[in-house]
C-alpha cells in the first residue's frame, strides 16, 4: 500500500500507537482528536507482558519507568478500621509497569509527533467509502480524502456510530460504574493502595507518585437517559451511591472528604463498565481498535490491549499493502484471541472488588488473608486511614 494515508480517529492509547507503527511501516497516519487536547490525568493502567515488549521495541520503556506509580501493598479496611494486608501487588512481569494513563498517552503520541498529523478539536461529521477510499467530511477542517479510517476513539466510538450503527447495538451495560478522581494533595501513605467496601460499592485510595486518587466503583442499572455531558449529573449519581446506607461501620473516614471534593472537581471521569462485541470489526475501508472494537476490563490492562492491538493492526496492514480487506481480517483473527481472557474475566474482577452483598465482603476478606502479604509500610493502618 506504500504510502497510504490512513485517518485515525482517537488520541488516547491505541490510536497514537497505531500511529506510530504505521509511520514505521511507511504509511502516512492522521490522527483526529475530538478533544482540545491530551487529557491531564488519569487513573493507573499497567503496560505488562505483549504490550511491555511492544513498549520496548519503540524505545519508550525508560520514559514509562519514569513516569511508574510503583505501589507495593494493596489492603482492604474492614468494617472496625483494621487492614487486611498489604497484600502483595502482583508487579507486571518483565519490563512490565504501571502509569497514570494520562502519562501513557502523552508519551505515545511524542514517540510519534514528528512523524504524524495531530488534528484536535475536531471531529468527522460524515464519510462515504468507495472502491478507491474513503471521503471524510469535517466538523471544522475541510474535507479530506484517506486510503483507511481506524476509529480508536473507545468504548463511546462515534465512529462506530457512524459506520457500524447505533452504540445500543454493541455495547452492553454489565452492572458497574467506575469514577475516578485525581486528589492533587500528597499520599498518606505512598506505598499502599487502601480499599473500603460496603455492600455493592468500593471505594479506593491510589498513590500515584506521591500524589493521591481516589477510585469509585459501584453496581448500578443501566441509566437511559444520562448525558455523559453533564458533569453536575454525574457527580449527583456518584454522590447519592456512596450517601446510602450499608456500610458495615460508620463511613470510611475519608468518605465525606472525598464526596466534598467531588462536587468541586474539575477532572473527573465517569462511565458504565461495559461490554464491547461486534460480529466484525472492519468494514470496507474503516477498521475499529481498542475500546471501539471490544472491551471489559478491571484491572487496567485495556491499555496493554490497545498497544498490542495497534502493532498487530499496523504489521498486518505492511503484511498485505494491496489488500486491506485481507490485512483487516488477519488483525481480527490475531487480536480477538489476545482479547478474549479480558472479555471473559469481568465476573471474577467485579466479585473481588465490588461483592455485591455483605457475605460477599467476608468471603472475598477471608481468601486475602491467605493471600502473601507485603512488607509493612511505616506509616500505621491508624494513620493511613
Amino acid at each position: 500500500m506504500g504510502q497510504a494515508r490512513v485517518l485515525i480517529v482517537g488520541a488516547g492509547i491505541a490510536g497514537p500507537a497505531l500511529a506510530y507503527w504505521l509511520a514505521r511501516h511507511g504509511f502516512q497516519p492522521t490522527v483526529l482528536e475530538k478533544a482540545q487536547g491530551l487529557r491531564s490525568s488519569g487513573n493507573p493502567v499497567d503496560v505488562r507482558g505483549g504490550a511491555a515488549e511492544v513498549a520496548g521495541r519503540m524505545g519508550i520503556l525508560p520514559r514509562l519507568h519514569e513516569a511508574a506509580t510503583y505501589p507495593t501493598g494493596f489492603a482492604f479496611v474492614t468494617a472496625s478500621g483494621r487492614w487486611i494486608g498489604p497484600l502483595r501487588v502482583g508487579r507486571p512481569g518483565g519490563n512490565g509497569v504501571e502509569v497514570p494513563r494520562a502519562d501513557l498517552s502523552s508519551i505515545l503520541v511524542d514517540a510519534v509527533r514528528d512523524e504524524a498529523e495531530y488534528i484536535f478539536g475536531d471531529s468527522i461529521r460524515a464519510l462515504d467509502q468507495d472502491t478507491g477510499g474513503v471521503e471524510v467530511s469535517f466538523e471544522h477542517a475541510a474535507p479530506r480524502r484517506f486510503d483507511l479510517v481506524v476509529g480508536a476513539d473507545g468504548l463511546h466510538s462515534s465512529l462506530r456510530t457512524l459506520v457500524f450503527g447505533e452504540e445500543s447495538k454493541f455495547v452492553r451495560h454489565l452492572g458497574l460504574y467506575i469514577a475516578t478522581l485525581p486528589l492533587d494533595r500528597p499520599a498518606r501513605d505512598p506505598s499502599t493502595i487502601l480499599m473500603y467496601n460496603a455492600p455493592g460499592r468500593s471505594l479506593t485510595v491510589h498513590p500515584v507518585r506521591g500524589n493521591e486518587g481516589a477510585a469509585f466503583i459501584f453496581r448500578g442499572p443501566a441509566l437511559q437517559e444520562l448525558d455523559r455531558r453533564d458533569v453536575d449529573a454525574r457527580k449527583q449519581i456518584i454522590i447519592d451511591a456512596y450517601t446510602g446506607d450499608g456500610w458495615q461501620a460508620p463511613v470510611p473516614p475519608v468518605l465525606p472528604e472525598l464526596l466534598d471534593l467531588l462536587r468541586t472537581a474539575e477532572d473527573l471521569y465517569f462511565d458504565a463498565i461495559s461490554q464491547v462485541r461486534l460480529p466484525t470489526w472492519s468494514h470496507g475501508r474503516v477498521a475499529l481498535l481498542g475500546d471501539a472494537a471490544a472491551c471489559v476490563s478491571l484491572f487496567g490492562d485495556g491499555s496493554s490491549l490497545a498497544m498490542i492491538g495497534a502493532a498487530t493492526l499496523a504489521e498486518a496492514l505492511a503484511a498485505n499493502p494491496h489488500d486491506h480487506t485481507a490485512a483487516f481480517r488477519a488483525y481480527e483473527s490475531r487480536h480477538r484471541k489476545a482479547s478474549r481472557p479480558s472479555q471473559h474475566g469481568y465476573t471474577l474482577a467485579a466479585s473481588l472488588l465490588v461483592p455485591s452483598t455483605r457475605k460477599g465482603i467476608v468471603v472475598r476478606n477471608l481468601i486475602a488473608r491467605l493471600l502473601p502479604r507485603a512488607p509493612r509500610p511505616p506509616l500505621s493502618a491508624a494513620g493511613s486511614t
